[in-house]
């Protein structure tokens, strides 16, 4: 057994995908009306779509799990962040922890936890 894609919850497909998209160059793999997969492994998944599924009340920002990504270039990325139209809510600047590693967590559009570090 392997596993195979991670799968979020998005109230906004379109500007889900333009996020993934222009911040982090993901490319849409496959588009199943509500359902999309893009590069890297991520699936998309409509909100009404998978509340649906679950018959249970979606709760964004529950910080029960988490996005990891390594970026050589943490600060131009951050500059990146920052620049970009989309209105991030930044969990923590970026920072650097005992062990040298340097990293930013913030929120996607939908409350979905990302941590972008430097390469370990």
């Amino acid at each position: 057994m392997r596993l195979k894609n991670v799968l979020i919850v998005v109230n906004d497909m379109d500007r889900a995908i333009r996020f993934y998209k222009e911040i982090f160059g993901m490319q849409v793999i496959l588009d199943q009306d509500g359902n999309v997969i893009m590069s890297e492994g991520l699936v998309l998944q409509d909100a009404n779509i998978w509340q649906q599924f679950l018959d249970k009340e979606l709760t964004p920002k529950n910080n029960m799990t988490e996005l990891y990504f390594e970026e050589n270039d943490i600060e131009g990325f951050v500059k990146k962040l920052e620049e970009s139209d989309f209105e991030i809510e930044f969990v923590n600047k970026l920072m650097t922890h005992s062990w040298g590693q340097r990293v930013v967590r913030f929120y996607d559009p939908d409350g979905n936890l990302i941590e972008v570090g430097t390469p370990m």
